[in-house]
């Protein structure tokens, strides 16, 4: 596998690294992941937060430890868009029918923006998530953030410039 684990001796902490991971991204695309994790946290204080910088795409997990398995909500940046993932999606209520994905576990939803996440069905959604989670966040623990991983070996953070 092309992942290297985050040195805890590296200089940078953990919010420095992840403001290098964000200049990857077009600068809109940029502003617009910091407003939907500005959300994420505040509605989420008491998870802990795990970071991938994988192949495909930049990912913000959130749950209860830092057990990627245990994770309930994520968001991850693509060049062109954000998405929202419930992993644990499969069963999930959904009378609005936003939930995207055919697999076995995970669902999605592109956000047209950090207004998206405040949708009420997006945030009955996230409600259900929370309630149905395998393991539940604390109530009293506090919001950690983990970088777990920096894949050596990326796709292109910024769209393609259109061919003349």
């Amino acid at each position: 596998m092309n992942r290297k684990p985050i040195s805890k001796a590296k200089s940078a902490t953990p919010n420095q690294q992840i403001e290098t991971f964000l200049a990857k991204f077009s600068p809109e695309l940029k502003a617009q992941a910091k407003r939907i994790l500005t959300r994420m946290r505040k509605r989420l204080p008491n998870a802990t937060e795990i970071v991938y910088d994988n192949y495909n795409a930049l990912a913000f997990g959130f749950g209860p430890s830092e057990r990627a398995s245990e994770a309930i909500l994520s968001i991850a940046l693509y060049p062109k868009w954000v998405s929202l993932f419930f992993l644990q999606g499969v069963g999930l209520p959904d009378p609005g029918k936003r939930l995207q994905g055919s697999g076995n576990v995970v669902r999605h939803i592109r956000l047209a923006g950090p207004d998206t996440l405040d949708e009420p069905e997006i945030s009955a959604l996230i409600d259900e998530a929370l309630r149905h989670a395998k393991v539940s966040l604390d109530p009293g623990a506090r919001r950690k953030l983990i970088i777990k991983s920096v894949s050596a070996k990326q796709r292109p953070r910024r769209p393609e410039a259109k061919r003349k």
